[in-house]
């Protein structure tokens, strides 16, 4: 990114409001059989990949921290980091699976709306104190653990991950949807 380009930042305000509305309407609809039915392509409940969809937010909070740390250093050191990590793909794959399913236990159907609107609350009001420095500042990232990872990213990509994450996840939901054959849309 140029230093003279500004970042967009009441449409990613806007998609991050876009998430949190759909994720209410989302736990509205359902019922008890929804969230208990598997998703689509996954090995989750509808409701433990909520939290999944959820957890795709707490987890940009982390990276926001990450890439204004590592996007000061030398870009070899964030592509080392990333290289590590990509290396431990198959224990993250697993924690991640397993972690969702664990945390959607605390972060069930009756408290992870909640959970949702702090969570992007608190990234609307860290996206409206980024300094357009900062949203150009960027870092290597581990490519092998989310297809929405690029090679290198900025904070202001960062922002427009979790979106993408929910979209997709999205459409894996089964609710509302109980005669849904596997694999169609």
């Amino acid at each position: 990114m140029s230093d003279d380009r500004i970042v967009d930042r009441a449409g990613i305000d806007a998609e991050l409001e876009r998430v949190r509305r759909e994720f209410h309407e989302l736990l509205d609809s359902a019922d008890a059989d929804d969230f208990e039915r598997r998703s689509q392509g996954t090995r989750w409940t509808n409701e433990q990949l909520l939290f999944h969809m959820v957890f795709g937010y707490i987890v940009v909070q982390r990276l926001l921290v990450l890439v204004r740390l590592l996007g000061r250093l030398p870009a070899g050191v964030s592509r080392t980091f990333a290289r590590m990590l990509d290396a431990g793909t198959r224990p993250f794959d697993w924690i991640n699976y397993r972690g969702s399913c664990a945390a959607a236990r605390v972060y069930d159907r009756y408290r992870m709306g909640r959970k949702l609107d702090r969570v992007i609350g608190s990234l609307r009001a860290s996206l409206a104190s980024e300094s357009e420095a900062n949203l150009a500042r960027g870092m290597h990232f581990p490519t092998r653990w989310d297809p929405y990872f690029s090679d290198y990213m900025t904070l202001e990509d960062v922002y427009r991950y979790p979106a993408k994450h929910f979209d997709f996840h999205r459409e894996q939901l089964t609710i509302g949807r109980p005669d849904r054959p596997p694999g169609l849309p």
